[in-house]
């Protein structure tokens, strides 16, 4: 039994200490100061006449991202000339600035130095229909004007927040997207942000997933440790390690 919990415990611990050690992809840029140019992961508008949904995720800025991504979502109804980007940012919140944040910047944009990878790419179809219960989803989240990174609400629970609203997404968020796991009014039981399963949560610090998308994850001070069906390893700070990537 003890060393089943010495092994528990160095999976929690060791994914850490490992990111902590890694160097910074911004440099000595300060992070305020990185690039936030578009990617190109987002398809033209001008070329791409279909409907187009994106989650992207990024490592966070400064502290942050030695621990979690910073998520968010961008939308391009059929034959628009260009994207919504919805996200949660905590710069200036406790100023009085909103935390939900409508096109701050581009759809694929660096996060202040970070690539963002894709976490969801739909297309075509009859997507229009989903972009509008995502727009109703954005109006209806119970903290527009609050942010704390840790253990939320912060960019992750309004994301995780959406995939819950929007069970059509089917959005598994990373395993290292810190704060998905803090349920809104204190809820201790939800729907999975996939829509594919539940989840159990104690204010986003201690909880269990268990969905067809997810998989089964086990949640501590925010820190997730788990695996999918992709198949995929989800480490804490590290996220999650697929098979052939």
């Amino acid at each position: 039994m003890l060393t089943i919990l010495l092994i528990a415990l160095s999976l929690f611990v060791l994914p850490v200490l490992i990111c902590a050690s890694l160097p910074d992809p911004r440099g000595d840029v300060p992070w305020y100061e990185a690039s936030r140019e578009p990617t190109g992961l987002a398809p033209d508008p001008a070329t791409t006449p279909e409907a187009v949904i994106q989650v992207y995720a990024a490592r966070a800025v400064s502290w942050r991202g030695k621990l979690a991504v910073h998520t968010w979502i961008s939308v391009k109804p059929r034959n628009a000339a260009r994207y919504t980007r919805y996200e949660v940012v905590g710069f200036g919140v406790a100023n009085g600035a909103p935390a939900v944040r409508v096109d701050r910047m581009g759809p694929d944009n660096f996060w202040f130095g970070a690539r963002p990878f894709l976490v969801l790419d739909k297309r075509g179809g009859n997507l229009d229909s989903v972009i509008e219960k995502i727009q109703a989803a954005v109006a209806s989240y119970p903290y527009p004007r609050a942010y704390r990174a840790w253990p939320g609400p912060n960019s992750n629970t309004f994301t995780a927040y959406i995939g819950r609203e929007v069970p059509e997404l089917r959005l598994a968020l990373p395993g290292n997207a810190v704060g998905k796991d803090f349920l809104p009014d204190g809820a201790i039981l939800a729907p999975a942000p996939s829509g594919t399963g539940f989840q159990v949560s104690a204010f986003g610090v201690l909880g269990v997933i268990v969905a067809a998308a997810e998989g089964v994850e086990v949640g501590v001070l925010g820190l997730n440790l788990g695996f999918d069906a992709r198949p995929a390893l989800k480490l804490p700070a590290l996220g999650d390690i697929a098979a052939g990537r």
